[in-house]
């Protein structure tokens, strides 16, 4: 059932969800899911945080960072991704990144009625692709005062030759048999170095998040294609944006300890590398030993993550 309050979350309880409703795609009924940590304080201040491919809202660390420094969180599952994934959907699966722009809106209109006035839009990996997006023609996208943004995907991590001539061909393709699965599977080490059943830290659902990642479609890979394309040509974003991102990326092609110190998803020189062209204002950070996820890094590289981004937070919007 859709709700218009909040409910109790499956992160215990100093969070709570409320239920978004959308119209109705091509797989049928749709709905995104906001959560928030319960607010301790009055703040006019609010951070919105957007995950990334794969992935979910799970990180109560990040949640609290934000609220000791006076931000109310709240965070989205978007349409078809953990909360928000219903059965008869596949996982993760768009055609067009401007989907998710109604979440978003959503999402940023309750904030806004919320008694918010300086909202930052905080996204990682493929929810930075969506959000610089969304910060360019998004309906609410007036309400936003900054972006940070978390290892974001804007080029995918191949080689050469497949990146200029079969995601070409696979995006054109993409337009005519959206739901074409790509075969193979894609490796399961960066999951490895996350959940605590494997190798890492972290306990979250794993369902929602799992170690093989969820197959991809060429209808993905398309609206992928065509957000990069954007991101290329520039987007000329005028509000202050934040970029940071590992030093490196891992090179081995099985399991490496380098996965707890590098990016093991995205080619950290392309990062570097577009985004300048998001807009007139960006800052861009390497983080020396941080994993794909920085908040997600060991302990010590976090906190320097957390130094960084708060120090900048205070320098931009007072």
């Amino acid at each position: 059932m859709m709700s218009t309050s909040y409910q109790p979350d499956v992160l215990g309880p100093d969070f709570e969800q409320r239920v978004l409703p959308q119209p109705a795609d091509y797989e049928g009924p749709v709905h995104s899911t906001l959560v928030r940590l319960r607010p301790t304080g009055p703040s006019a201040r609010a951070v919105l945080y957007v995950h990334g491919f794969n992935d979910y809202f799970f990180q109560r660390e990040m949640a609290q960072r934000y609220q000791q420094h006076g931000y109310h969180f709240y965070a989205l599952d978007l349409r078809k991704y953990g909360r928000s994934w219903q059965p008869h959907q596949h996982p993760n699966n768009v055609r067009h990144l401007r989907e998710y722009f109604a979440d978003l809106d959503a999402a940023l209109a309750v904030i806004k009625a919320e008694g918010h006035d300086t909202v930052l839009l905080s996204a990682h990996s493929t929810g930075g692709l969506v959000s610089v997006l969304y910060a360019q023609e998004g309906e609410n996208r007036g309400v936003l005062s900054a972006l940070f943004l978390n290892s974001p995907f804007l080029a995918m991590h191949l080689p050469r030759a497949a990146k200029h001539l079969a995601l070409p061909m696979a995006a054109a393709v993409g337009r005519f048999a959206p739901n074409l699965k790509i075969p193979g599977n894609l490796a399961t080490t960066y999951g490895e170095s996350l959940h605590r059943q494997h190798r890492g830290e972290w306990e979250y659902h794993l369902p929602w998040k799992p170690v093989a990642v969820f197959p991809i479609t060429i209808g993905w890979v398309r609206a992928i294609y065509e957000g990069h394309r954007r991101v290329r040509e520039g987007l000329g974003l005028r509000l202050p944006i934040l970029v940071m991102h590992s030093d490196r990326t891992v090179q081995a092609r099985g399991w490496s300890e380098d996965y707890f110190r590098a990016d093991g998803v995205l080619n950290v020189r392309d990062i570097r590398t577009l985004a300048p062209r998001l807009g007139s204002r960006v800052t861009v950070r390497a983080v020396a030993g941080g994993m794909h996820d920085l908040m997600l890094s060991p302990q010590p590289v976090r906190e320097m993550v957390y130094q960084e981004l708060f120090a900048w937070l205070s320098a931009t919007l007072g």
